[in-house]
């Protein structure tokens, strides 16, 4: 029931609109190595010892940075970090690496772009990333059935679906830790395959049928993404 009504409040949040060259839209997937749809008593369980990796990826459908239109590109970054990533995502960690991944069909000032993008985002510091790394990516997103997958060439291949109600087990579940990222509307899911592999960062984990993933989508203005001077 629970994710029934969190379904509904995503088919609200991303009604269509008129959208102007001055922001950037589409869809996001983030897999976690702890779960996000749980109750308390799993979440607290698990604090300390998992939860400190993460992989977000954005696909933009539409949009500009500045004078760099950006549609049809899609960018990763995959997180390591030194604490569980809860209530306050990123913000817990004392330290944090990060790789990075551009679409390698994404020319220099995109990626420029899209670089500009993730650290905005996500509140990394440029020194933050160890590597800035350009792969393939591949994203499918179906709004109608909220599921999604994400390949990364050698280095993640995802697949979420919606949680649902055979998914609880205390029936008190909910969406307990948010988003790492301001998104529009969101539905927290299941990771049904979950494989990341970041040798940058030396971390290699997999987390299938896990509830572990979040599906939304975004609509950002360029004044709220503080775009540097180059773009």
């Amino acid at each position: 029931m629970k994710a029934a009504i969190l379904s509904s409040i995503f088919f609200v949040a991303v009604s269509p609109h008129v959208y102007g060259t001055d922001s950037v839209s589409g869809h996001y997937v983030e897999v976690r190595t702890c779960q996000v749809y749980t109750g308390p008593c799993f979440a607290n369980g698990e604090v300390g010892s998992a939860g400190k990796n993460a992989m977000m990826t954005w696909h933009i459908t539409r949009g500009r940075l500045g004078r760099v239109d950006l549609a049809g590109q899609s960018v990763s970054v995959i997180v390591k970090t030194s604490h569980t990533l809860g209530f306050n995502g990123l913000n817990d960690a004392k330290s944090k690496k990060a790789i990075v991944i551009i679409d390698s069909a994404a020319n220099d000032a995109k990626a420029d772009a899209l670089k500009n993008f993730v650290l905005s985002q996500t509140g990394l510091s440029v020194e933050d990333v160890t590597a800035v790394r350009r792969k393939n990516i591949a994203m499918q997103f179906d709004i109608v059935r909220l599921t999604a997958t994400v390949e990364v060439t050698d280095m993640a291949k995802l697949e979420t679906r919606p949680a649902r109600k055979g998914d609880c087990i205390c029936s008190n579940e909910s969406a307990y830790y948010p988003p790492l990222v301001s998104l529009k509307g969101f539905v927290p899911g299941v990771t049904i395959e979950g494989e990341v592999a970041a040798r940058g960062l030396g971390t290699r984990w997999s987390i299938p049928d896990s509830r572990t993933a979040y599906m939304g989508t975004f609509d950002i203005t360029t004044a709220e993404l503080a775009l540097t001077e180059s773009l």
